[in-house]
């Protein structure tokens, strides 16, 4: 048999026979977007999965974090993390906010809470942390933070959909968390996110604000922004939160393949699960010692890739690294030496619900030396 290319990742997909009933009834209501049916049907089956009071659905998951700062009115400096995709950083940077970077731990790759408040100035007025690879952060130390400097959270949670920790869902901490639903995610509605708030007025400015600001017909309420998820992805979505628990138990069963097979190879070390937490294994990321290994990080990424196996070194590199953030004082490499350091040492293997055994096999052949 013909090896095949392995990616890093692939769309967890409704069947097409379950799909088409949905798109005739959208066809015969011809009402495709403006928080239609399936709109609303979505939102309110993602409170109930997800354990929170009030969704806010989006087109995408960077409009949610746009949206978050202009609804807390966050303005000035925020402190973040420099090891996320460029989107956490950029909300801030299109809101006119100037993010200030802080080091990780080096366990969860998540903020490091011991050094937020060496970070906060006059200007501060919040803290937006990523839960890495759907990795809860330290929400209990980063609330303690907030709620002595009179600081807002807002928690990118674009990796952590479904997380729970001691029966709690993550998305309950800080004032707001978004999410993505884009087609690499766990749970996909091709593309799409979410905003998730914890009161019935905050929901509603949200709404105001991801539909251009109207509050009615001839009332514009601020300056809003067109972020609204139409019918047809809200159908998709429906669909696949019914499947959506079996792909993170299928993603489960792949993390400890590879943690049985990966436990044994010095020089590679990878993420356990946390106690008291109910994980979606979002990604599979391992950590190359060069010395230990006795290979570079990217000279095993270029071997798997040689093997046409798609690892993707994420996150490589570093957001405080890219030209629009560079000069940041808080972005030079002398006070990110964590962050440096796991993103040098970073490849994510591929995960999804339906790789086969034998293509896990493959993959784990290339790294075992």
């Amino acid at each position: 048999m013909e090896n095949k290319v392995i990616t890093v990742t692939s769309p967890l997909l409704p069947s097409l026979d379950d799909f088409l009933p949905y798109l005739e009834d959208i066809w015969q209501r011809k009402w495709l977007t403006n928080n239609g049916h399936y709109h609303k049907e979505l939102e309110k089956a993602l409170c109930d999965y997800l354990k929170v009071p009030y969704v806010s659905l989006f087109t995408n998951g960077t409009l949610p974090l746009m949206c978050a700062l202009q609804a807390l009115r966050i303005t000035g400096e925020v402190i973040t993390t420099p090891y996320s995709f460029v989107a956490t950083s950029h909300s801030l940077w299109w809101n006119g906010i100037k993010p200030v970077f802080v080091d990780i731990d080096p366990g969860t790759c998540n903020i490091d809470p011991s050094k937020i408040e060496a970070a906060i100035t006059p200007k501060t007025t919040a803290i937006m942390p990523v839960h890495v690879y759907g990795k809860p952060c330290d929400i209990g130390r980063i609330q303690e933070i907030a709620d002595k400097y009179g600081l807002k959270v807002i928690y990118d949670a674009a990796h952590a959909f479904g997380v729970e920790v001691n029966g709690h869902s993550i998305l309950e901490a800080g004032d707001m968390s978004t999410l993505s639903f884009h087609a690499t995610k766990v749970y996909n509605t091709i593309e799409g996110g979410a905003l998730v708030c914890h009161d019935e007025k905050m929901k509603r400015r949200i709404d105001y604000l991801k539909n251009f600001g109207f509050a009615g017909e001839t009332t514009i309420i601020a300056p809003g922004i067109n972020g609204k998820m139409d019918e047809i992805r809200s159908a998709y979505g429906l669909i696949n939160l019914k499947q959506v628990d079996a792909a993170i138990d299928s993603r489960r069963q792949i993390a400890l393949l590879y943690r049985n097979t990966l436990q044994e190879v010095k020089g590679i070390r990878f993420m356990e699960d946390m106690p008291g937490v109910r994980h979606n294994y979002s990604y599979f990321p391992i950590f190359v010692d060069s010395e230990e290994y006795g290979m570079t990080r990217d000279e095993l990424y270029f071997k798997m890739k040689e093997g046409d196996v798609l690892g993707r070194r994420y996150f490589y590199p570093l957001i405080s690294e890219f030209s629009t953030y560079r000069g940041l004082e808080s972005a030079r490499p002398e006070n990110l030496p964590v962050a440096h350091r796991i993103a040098d040492s970073v490849i994510c293997l591929p995960m999804y619900h339906d790789i086969r055994k034998y293509e896990i096999e493959r993959i784990l052949s290339l790294i075992i030396k």
